[in-house]
Order: structure tokens, then sequence, then C-alpha cells
């Protein structure tokens, strides 16, 4: 295929803000592509090259690119740097450039010349980007061009998500979203949305209902529910187990010591490839007496001194790409696994999580001082032990626990009640912070008019329609220095416009728009129903928002689609009602 016929397809995405529209409109585009062309297609449309946990970058910034506009369109730098600045995008710059003899260049081309442009790296690295992004560009059209440039940048932003390719996948192949609960589990089970389009189209649905786990390619984690303290735990779960919830980096490890040179990855909670950063688990990860192993654990700093565990801002220090050997020493990491998913080529998320566990200790011993052992877990039977052992890890430093059913099955990508968590609380009526999206900032008033930024409007994510819904407008828990961070931040990845996969109010819309990218913590003191906020909001209910809400932090660690949804939103206003 032409990649002008995708760029015809985006640019008619771009035109549509009806979901079902979009969905039918990739259906039909991939209707027509064989099943490579299908996997370049399904990653392209998300703005990317390969799939996220592959950490292809392409390392070139908008002010690299402006010298190449200006040359591809032979106009002055100045002139197209104010042109920029008017329309707040390179790629609508491009779109409505001319310039003589163009191709149309087929997908697998671009493919290929894009790889080649992600490849080029050392001394002169920067004027070898140029040339050959120069040299792409002028071999295509403009609408072409226009899509090539923002995908380079990073900034393609159609306004859906994997969750959406899904249902586009059901819809090409049966005409309907029947097939969609098959798709979504074999991408759980190996997360590329790319390899499971192209699957799909090679070799039918039969090939993904029986997709297999492969080392390398992420499984997308499970999660756990929330409720509102022990005794609506107990009462949901019966005889249960519990572990303590430690506060450090969430991984999925995937280890296979078949191949001549070993393979260890350490994939965060959003699937992206750490794996550069911990030097000092993976010596610690092949003295483990397995062949192959996917498992996961939490990555926490110690404090050998105190025998104590850092405080999450310590423990998130190691998020670094330059001095990881230094930041090892200084700050020390200990790994507690706390599932097994795969051993020895055998998947192992049909058994129960008692029959994983048990073979977990058997991989890594707990009650050791090695780097790596098995986190510990305590048998409950009744309500009281469950309290006395919440109170326990409270007293220890920690967050607070995390209570699964034994005989559950593990289920990837799944948010249910086979795992629920219950955290320390304040005095507020919300039992839990939540993550949420920042959409835009308000200018504001008074001092933070130096700072530019006086307010920041958040949102929460909703599956079933793939978008974000405003929830809060907030004001509080930054301090001047903070202030002007945020701004620096939301200003890197400022839009012109709403986002397509946004839902607000027009009497809250923020000065700045900005991608939603970046995912934070907030704290609010009660969920109520407001007339504004979309988050949950229906025909029949008004929407939810946050009461008093104030920033905690963030989460680098979650991208806007590990939010908190608003299904859990929701179950937060009743289980806040209720008490």
């Amino acid at each position: 295929m032409k990649f002008k016929t995708v760029a015809e397809c985006f640019q008619d995405i771009e035109a549509k803000s009806s979901r079902l529209a979009i969905t039918q409109k990739l259906a039909e585009l991939l209707k027509q592509v064989d099943p490579q062309e299908a996997a370049i297609i399904c990653n392209l449309s998300l703005g990317e090259l390969r799939p996220p946990y592959m950490n292809a970058q392409f390392n070139i910034a908008q002010k690299s690119v402006v010298p190449i506009v200006a040359s591809l369109l032979d106009k002055p730098l100045t002139e197209i740097t104010q042109d920029i600045r008017i329309r707040g995008d390179v790629g609508l710059v491009v779109a409505h450039g001319l310039w003589e003899s163009h191709d149309e260049i087929s997908v697998s081309y671009l493919y290929d010349q894009l790889s080649s442009l992600q490849a080029i790296g050392g001394i002169g690295s920067v004027e070898q980007k140029a040339a050959h992004l120069l040299a792409l560009l002028k071999q295509v059209d403009p609408l072409s061009a226009k899509f090539i440039v923002r995908i380079v940048l990073g900034k393609l932003r159609l306004g859906f998500s994997d969750m959406t390719l899904i249902d586009a996948l059901s819809w090409m192949e049966c005409g309907d979203k029947s097939l969609r609960k098959i798709i979504e589990h074999a991408y759980n089970k190996c997360a590329d949305i790319g390899l499971i389009a192209k699957t799909l189209k090679a070799d039918g649905v039969e090939a993904l209902e029986t997709m297999q786990i492969k080392i390398g390619i992420p499984i997308r984690p499970a999660a756990a529910e929330r409720l509102p303290n022990v005794q609506a735990i107990f009462d949901k779960l019966g005889p249960c187990v519990a572990q303590p919830k430690l506060d450090g980096f969430r991984l999925q490890i995937h280890l296979d010591k078949t191949q001549e040179k070993p393979l260890v990855r350490f994939f965060s909670r959003n699937l992206k490839d750490m794996s550069e950063m911990f030097p000092d688990l993976v010596h610690a990860l092949l003295q483990l007496n397995v062949d192959t192993l996917i498992c996961e654990g939490e990555a926490i700093g110690y404090d050998a001194k105190t025998d104590t565990f850092l405080p999450f801002q310590e423990t998130v220090k190691r998020k670094r790409k330059h001095g990881v050997e230094q930041a090892a020493s200084d700050f020390p990491l200990k790994l507690f696994l706390f599932d097994l998913l795969f051993l020895n080529s055998k998947p192992l998320l049909p058994q129960t999580h008692e029959q994983r566990y048990t073979v977990l200790q058997q991989i890594a011993p707990s009650n050791t001082n090695q780097t790596v052992q098995t986190i510990q877990e305590k048998i409950i039977t009744n309500p009281e032990q469950l309290e006395d052992y919440f109170l326990h890890c409270l007293n220890e430093g920690l967050e607070g626990i995390v209570v699964k059913r034994p005989d559950a099955i593990y289920q990837p990508g799944k948010r249910n009640f086979n795992w629920i968590k219950l955290k320390r609380h304040s005095e507020s009526k919300v039992e839990d912070t939540i993550d949420c999206v920042i959409l835009g900032y308000y200018y504001g008033a008074g001092k933070r008019v130096h700072f530019g930024i006086g307010a920041f409007l958040v949102g929460v994510y909703n599956k079933q329609t793939d978008q974000l819904e405003t929830v809060a407008k907030v004001g509080t828990g930054l301090t001047d220095q903070e202030w002007r961070d945020l701004k620096q931040k939301c200003d890197a990845i400022q839009v012109v416009q709403k986002p397509k996969n946004v839902w607000c109010a027009k009497e809250l819309f923020p000065d700045v728009w900005v991608n939603p990218e970046i995912v934070c913590m907030i704290q609010a003191d009660e969920i109520t129903r407001s007339p504004l906020h979309t988050a949950c909001k229906t025909q029949n209910h008004s929407g939810l928002a946050l009461r008093f809400p104030r920033l905690l932090g963030y989460r680098d660690d979650k991208n806007a689609l590990d939010s908190t949804t608003a299904v859990e939103l929701e179950d937060m206003y009743e289980h806040q009602t209720s008490r």
C-alpha cells in the first residue's frame, strides 16, 4: 500500500469525533493491507515506529526539524519559525507547503527509511539525521510529509489508543466488535499491537485464541481494585492472603538463560524497557536456578544501616540514563518478587495464586538477605487478622497491603477483585490517592501571574469510550518552584487545540491544552457530583469531581491509560457514600 493512502485515512480521522466512525475508518484501511503492512500501520497510527516496549526513539527535537522544513519549502528560517508559532504545529506548516517532484512511496519503504533514521547515531548524527529526513520528505506529497514529521517528533496524536485499534481489528475481521474479547486477551498476553494485527491478518482468529507468551514481549500487568476498609475486603474475599504494599518500582522481569548471551529485561508498569537502569539486579537474577522466567516484583531502595526501605522519592532516583553504576552504589535496591507468570517455557497464568506463589518461593525463598527474594505473605482467616496485619505494615513504614484471592488465576491486563489494595488514608473521605492525567493549565492570578500558571485541569480514563474525562481543577499542593517546573513540563507538550480524546465542558477549557501524558497523584477530601466535570457523566447522572484536590507528586511509571479509570472513580464514590 502507498503511504499516501494511509495519510489520507489519518487526515479523515483527524476530522472525525465519533469513536465508531474512527474505528470503522481504521478497519477499512487495515482490511486493504497485507499482514506486515497491518503491523506497521497499527504502530504508526499510535505515533510509533515500533511497539512502546522497544523504546525506539528518533531523538530529533523540533528545533532540529525547523531548518529541515525551511530547506524543504525553500523559505527563510525566520518565516518558518513564525509560521510554526502561528499554526502551532510543524506538520501543518509542511502540509501547506509546495515542492517539486514527489513519489508515492509504500508503507514498507517508509518503515525502512524511518528505521534507518532511528539507527543513526554517534558523532555527526544530528547532521546525518537532518539530511536523511530531508531526503525522505522530498520524496512524498505534503499531506504524507505532514504525518511523517509528526511521527518523527512524537506528535501524531490522532486521539485514540490501542483499545480503539483492538475494536478496529474486530470490525476488520467480522464487521462488529464481537471479537474484541479474543483480540484483547491475546494483546494482554503479548503487548505488541502490530504483532496482534499481523497474526490476525495472516492466520486468523484461531491463531489469536492460541497466542503464546513470548520472552521479551511484556504481558500487560494485572491490577488491584480498591475497597474502603478491612471488613469490606474480607466480606468480598473471605479467607485470603495478604502481602505488604511496597512503594517502589513495579517491574516485570523476563529472563532467558538458554541463549548464548543470557537475556534479562525489566519492564515498567507501563511496559517501558528499563533494563539499563538495574545492573545490580541482573547479576542476582542470573543466579536463579531457572532456564526461562517471567515474574513480577517490586524494586525498592534499601538502607542496610537502618534496615529500612527508602521512600519512593529516593528509589525513583535510580530512573536515569547516565551514571547508572554510581546510582546503583548510592541507592542499592532489593527486588521482592510477588508473582510468577512463566517458568521454563511453561505459562503459569491458568494456575491459582497459591500454586504460583509456592513455585516462586522455591525459586527465590522469602526471609533472606538476598537482593532478590519472594515477598512474604500472610494467610488470613478472619477480619481481625487482616486488621492486625494492615496496622503492622503501616507501623513498618509501608504504604499498606495488597490482599489476594488464593484460588485466583492471573488475568493479564485486568483490574478486578482478585487483588484488592488498602492504603494508609488521611482524614479525607476519599480512601486513596487518584492518579490523574494533566490536560492543560490556566494562567492564574495574583503572584502566580509571574509563573504563567495558576491552576491545572486533570482527568481520568474511561476505557469504554477510550477518552479522558475531566475531574478537577487543581490549584494547591505546589511550591513556587514546582509551579515553574510544571509549566515547563506542560509547555514541552503543548498543543494548539483540545485533544480529540478529551471530553471537557467549554466552561472548563484551560488557557493552554497539553498532550495528555503527564500522570500525577491527587489527594482530595471528597468525591462529589458536578454539573460541569465529565468524569462518569451519563444521560441520567451528572459527572464526578474532586473536592479540595491537591498535588502529591507525579507517576512517571504510568501513562494516561494507566491512570485511575472512570469505573474506579465511580466505585470510590460509592464506597465513600456508604461510609
